[in-house]
């Protein structure tokens, strides 16, 4: 189980290489330290932020904007406020 779910962190680390290094810190640093706890339904709502355009992520994590999804509202939230 923990080799799938570490060749699984490893695929979502790649989909989540977005070329802007602030979004990748970001986006990393949430499967680094919450992607294990985080329920399935979590992981989802990851899935569905991974199709979004960066500059739509960009907007949504520097606080420019809100998605107007509350699951990826919440999400964003959640990790915009992890520690560096």
């Amino acid at each position: 189980m923990s080799e799938d779910i570490e060749r699984e962190l490893s695929r979502l680390r790649w989909r989540s290489r977005r070329g802007m290094r602030e979004l990748d810190r970001l986006l990393e640093r949430y499967l680094d330290r919450e992607w294990r706890q985080a329920p399935a339904s979590e992981h989802a709502v990851f899935l569905r932020l991974l199709e979004i355009e960066d500059d739509k992520l960009w907007h949504w994590f520097m606080g420019h904007e809100t998605p107007a999804d509350a699951e990826l509202a919440a999400l964003v939230a959640r990790i915009r406020t992890l520690p560096p």
